[in-house]
């Protein structure tokens, strides 16, 4: 990754926290907005989920951002509305590090993509 990429990745990455800020009055942390993209994914609005929900709103939103790279893909919904995704690639062994960027690219894409950033 070439400072050019860096550089907007960063810039990017923060236009994301300035926007989650300005609705929450403070910057979340990553797992915070993979938790708000489960809940968007799940489209059932904002209510009181359980700790079991609360780890598979996780799951959604982690399948979610990585069906982007081609490793998850979603085969449709279950009874109660839950998206449903199957693995089709098996996910690299990546460093921490390397894995949150990889979920960082990902989120600034799923911005993009509901026009949240322009």
């Amino acid at each position: 990754m070439d400072a050019t990429h860096i550089s907007e990745l960063k810039e990017d990455w923060e236009r994301v926290l300035t926007l989650l800020e300005s609705q929450f009055e403070e910057k979340p942390d990553l797992q915070a907005i993979i938790f708000l993209v489960g809940v968007q994914e799940l489209g059932q609005g904002s209510r009181k989920f359980s700790k079991d929900e609360k780890q598979d709103l996780m799951h959604i939103s982690t399948c979610k951002l990585m069906s982007y790279y081609g490793y998850y893909e979603l085969t449709g919904q279950d009874d109660e509305g839950w998206p449903q995704w199957e693995l089709v690639k098996k996910l690299p062994s990546l460093t921490l590090k390397e894995q949150d960027l990889l979920l960082r690219q990902s989120v600034i894409q799923y911005f993009k993509e509901q026009d949240l950033l322009t």
